[in-house]
């Protein structure tokens, strides 16, 4: 049984790029906002490089963690080929963010597959709601690639009924002491991508 106003959230990426992270702190600025909140996380290959996905449900009352295909709100990914890979996900007319990263599989550089050239067009016809940008660089732009997941975060998160406070509450919470002002100006400006 589903929650009449639960929310879905879809994250997806590739091991070592942070989605984990990006759920935990999406978990908790929902908390924040008074809702109950279930996640779900599924990364067996993580640590090699292999895909990775996150669900977050929140709403008034919600009774499964994982986000039913066809009716997430939000799909967020930092790698683009992932993003067709869970575009079942999304919800007719829900909002995709993904990142023009390509993070090139072990089968293709052996030569077993062809990372295919038109993404982008695939992209577009997958998500007819789609904010399409760079979310790796904009992160290198601020001196840390590796906050470009705060960076997809921000962007995704005009797609959700969250308050800012709560994301920001949600950033100081789940980031060491020493990272808070590069998360925190990485989610601006992903909020500020358009």
């Amino acid at each position: 049984m589903v929650g009449s106003d639960a929310k879905g959230v879809v994250l997806v990426g590739v091991g070592g790029q942070g989605i984990l992270l990006a759920s935990e702190i999406a978990a908790r600025a929902a908390i924040l906002a008074g809702y109950q909140v279930k996640t779900n996380e599924v990364h067996g290959m993580a640590q090699r490089g292999g895909s990775v996905i996150a669900h977050v449900r929140y709403g008034t009352e919600v009774f499964s963690p994982t986000v039913p295909e066809g009716t997430a709100d939000v799909l967020g990914a930092l790698e683009q080929i992932e993003a067709l890979r869970y575009a079942h996900y999304a919800a007719p007319g829900g909002l995709a963010v993904v990142s023009a990263q390509a993070v090139v599989p072990v089968t293709v550089s052996s030569g077993a597959a062809v990372y295919p050239e038109d993404v982008a067009d695939r992209l577009r016809r997958a998500f007819p709601r789609l904010v399409y940008f760079d979310a790796a660089e904009r992160a290198v732009e601020l001196g840390d690639v590796r906050a470009a997941n705060i960076v997809l975060l921000g962007a995704l998160s005009r797609g959700l009924d969250l308050p800012a406070e709560a994301w920001e509450g949600a950033i100081r919470s789940s980031v060491k002491e020493k990272h808070r002002d590069l998360n925190l100006r990485a989610f601006e400006i992903g909020r500020n991508t358009k």
